[in-house]
């Protein structure tokens, strides 16, 4: 019954141990690796095998905490497997350091380069002197015999405390009686407090606390204090050193140390194994597999892998420096749809000694693993569906309708006041009515036709051609504010993209996306879909979010690439790229493969053989170098006849009605009368005229051929020509006449 007590009490312990080790060790980003129990009635043969197992890991540095009687026979084992040489650390507790002292000359030089923490206890004259009278009476004791005398521990000094401690507690409840005598003794022992063997003697929760540990070495037939630690200065390499309290974890503050295999060089903790296959771990994915693709043999079950990720992986393990064997290990299967690649890194260094596969090089995960340099691109983009403005009518969305009805009214109106400022020009000049009526409609259509007939001289007052050059300037500025603005409206207006509350987002299933989102970019977790594959992308963003889709799509460029490469028409990239450290592969922290691998990957990624890798698993003509935004403007630049329907429509049905209007005697019929119409409230003169020659008041023909052709050449002769029309008089005949007259001079 006592022994299952004491043995219960123990795994109590242990566990407690454990649990505090690991919370510890949580704190400061350290990683268990491997635990290895050892139970104290193993053979020598099953310890030197975990040894064994042990000097084929990556691992370098191992704490041992076990009792004296394990414990030195493990470092003595230690020593015949190998694993006491160069570039191994060996830390060891109180449970074992305490009883250096009673070891053996062949255990101790088994340690040489070990590294211990146990209690601290400062010499002083009463512990000299106390040691010096328990010598004499071990001497005494042990006149008879030839065993060694061993000095006392700190355990034994504490116990030496603890009783005097209980007899001063006894010596304060005098005079004693048998009543309530435990807790008046708890209490009395609880409260003392007096300068002991180990110091200042004071209980904490009725246990005994150290005041500071001492770090040590051991080296040769001794131990060297290479430093202490004290809960308010940390570690510090000397108890009596002055000056300001500051609180230091740092290895520097300790004294230089000597490690296993006479090495002063601190081990990086980490090795490339010797022996034994490298563990690679890579992720079973439903999608993107052009990146990793688990294979698993049916028959030997053993995992085999592709895809571009593996293929940088074997081409880095050719330019190793080193020969490397490795096995592939699978994470997640078909089965498991919650799985995310920070769980799998997780398995380092215990499941894997490195990750291979689409891993992306994130400063979370960087807290405990290393990554190598990337090989791919890094940077996540958004895409969203390519919705040009298809619209027949874009070419009216420049401007408003009212700017629009703005530029017809002033149109007429500028017809208007050209037409009664010119009428005065008209009223003296000596032309025909037919001359007169054309000369007014091209006046009144003068503010368009200046735009496509600018050397056309088609105003002779000076007022009006002021008003006119006016309105030139008006034209062209509503011109290039119009021409500016349908750019606009064609190009710039395409990248803009803002979200709704009614979009929905999405973004790939198990990467760091998600939490990429919600932290950094402050999406609601509400928004966010996940998906697998392009394929699962093009489908959603088909529904849209209405429908149960998205309306865009948050990933990594790599596989952005791919997804509009395969649908590039419909979709395009908007926004900024925000920085990733893109594609990488994970090492357990420290790891010394870190650096050979990333060497290694530079030369792949700048060698020859880079552009065959991407174009074997993207396929034909797929390139890293290619710039994506520059593919993406071009499908963005191109106009097609649709978007000008309109205009077209529009020009065709005015050429159509002028065909109409000027072939056929319906047209021509309903053009006269339309014109007599409009015309009558501008030339009532010219209608006077025209009621004159129905009443059968004149037997001569208004104008003819050669009328017309007089008439252009008195407008060309200048001021004297003027001046004659002006003399000539009102009447008809007169000014007809005088403008022969001057013709036949």
């Amino acid at each position: 019954m006592a022994r299952n007590r004491r043995s219960l009490r123990r795994n109590k312990l242990r566990n407690q141990f454990i649990s505090h080790l690991n919370k510890a060790f949580q704190e400061v980003n350290i990683g268990l690796a491997y635990m290895v129990p050892i139970q104290t009635s193993a053979e020598d043969s099953d310890i030197s095998k975990e040894l064994n197992k042990l000097s084929r890991k990556q691992t370098r540095v191992f704490l041992v905490h076990t009792n004296p009687s394990l414990g030195f026979r493990l470092f003595t084992l230690a020593k015949s497997a190998g694993v006491m040489s160069e570039e191994y650390a060996w830390i060891v507790t109180n449970s074992l350091s305490i009883f250096l002292n009673s070891i053996d000359s062949a255990v101790r030089d088994s340690m040489e380069g070990v590294v211990g923490v146990r209690p601290y206890v400062s010499n002083s004259k009463a512990l000299e002197s106390f040691k010096e009278r328990l010598r004499r009476n071990m001497t005494m004791s042990n006149a008879t015999t030839t065993s060694p005398i061993t000095e006392l521990n700190v355990y034994g000094l504490w116990a030496y405390d603890a009783v005097t401690a209980l007899a001063i507690a006894l010596e304060k409840m005098a005079p004693l009686n048998s009543t309530s005598l435990g807790p008046r003794l708890l209490n009395k022992l609880l409260t003392t407090k007096f300068q002991g063997l180990t110091g200042d003697f004071k209980l904490f929760n009725g246990k005994m606390k150290p005041l500071a540990f001492e770090i040590f070495n051991v080296i040769g037939t001794g131990e060297k204090t290479v430093g202490f630690w004290t809960p308010e200065r940390g570690i510090t390499r000397d108890l009596s050193s002055t000056g300001e309290k500051t609180y230091a974890t740092s290895a520097k503050e300790l004294k230089t140390i000597t490690w296993p295999g006479d090495s002063v060089t601190r081990p990086k903790g980490w090795a490339i194994p010797t022996t034994g296959d490298l563990r690679v771990g890579v992720p079973w994915k439903h999608g993107f597999t052009e990146f990793a693709k688990v294979i698993i043999n049916e028959t030997t079950r053993r995992t085999d892998a592709t895809g571009f990720s593996i293929d940088v992986f074997l081409a880095a393990l050719e330019v190793l420096p080193f020969p490397t064997k490795h096995h592939f290990f699978h994470y997640n299967d078909t089965r498991n749809t919650n799985w995310s690649y920070d769980d799998m890194l997780r398995g380092i260094p215990e499941d894997y000694d490195m990750v291979v596969g689409d891993v992306t090089v994130w400063a979370p995960r960087a807290a405990h693993v290393d990554f190598s340099l990337p090989y791919s691109e890094s940077g996540v983009i958004l895409v969203v569906k390519n919705k040009k403005p298809f619209d027949m009518w874009i070419f009216v969305k420049p401007l408003r309708w009212d700017l629009w009805l703005a530029i017809v009214v002033a149109c007429i109106l500028m017809g208007v006041v050209l037409c009664i400022l010119e009428n005065r020009v008209a009223s003296k000049d000596a032309g025909s009515i037919v001359e007169n009526k054309e000369r007014r409609r091209a006046i009144y259509w003068s503010p368009v036709t200046v735009l496509a007939f600018p050397e056309k001289n088609t105003v002779s007052n000076n007022w009006s051609f002021f008003v006119l050059v006016l309105w030139l300037f008006m034209a062209f500025i509503l011109m290039q504010s119009y021409t500016a603005n349908l750019s606009a409206i064609l190009t710039v207006d395409q990248l803009k993209f803002a979200f709704s509350d009614s979009y929905y987002v999405g973004c790939q299933d198990g990467s760091f996306m998600k939490e990429f989102l919600i932290n950094q970019l402050h999406i609601s977790p509400s928004r966010l879909r996940s998906y697998n594959s392009s394929e699962e992308y093009h489908k959603a963003m088909s529904k849209g979010s209405k429908n149960g889709g998205i309306d865009a799509i948050f990933d990594e460029i790599p596989y952005m690439k791919l997804f509009l490469n395969k649908y590039d028409p419909q979709y395009k990239m908007a926004g900024p790229t925000y920085r990733t450290g893109g594609f990488g592969f994970a090492f357990p922290v420290g790891s010394p493969l870190v650096a050979h691998f990333s060497k290694a990957i530079l030369d792949v990624t700048q060698g020859p053989n880079m552009t065959a890798i991407e174009q074997k698993n993207f396929g034909p003509g797929y390139s890293s170098q290619d710039p994506l935004s520059s593919r993406i403007s071009q499908q963005t630049s191109s106009l097609t006849f649709y978007e000008f329907a309109g205009l077209f429509l529009i020009i065709g049905s005015v050429t159509l009605f002028s065909l109409f209007c000027s072939e056929t005697a319906i047209g021509r019929k309903l053009t006269d009368k339309t014109s007599n119409f409009i015309h009558i409230p501008f030339h009532f003169k010219s209608s006077r005229v025209m009621s004159m020659e129905v009443d059968g008041d004149t037997d001569e023909p208004v104008a003819n051929d050669d009328d017309d052709d007089v008439s252009d050449v008195s407008v060309r002769d200048g001021m004297d020509m003027t001046t004659r029309v002006i003399e000539a008089g009102p009447e008809n005949g007169e000014i007809i006449d005088n403008v022969t007259d001057n013709t036949q001079q």
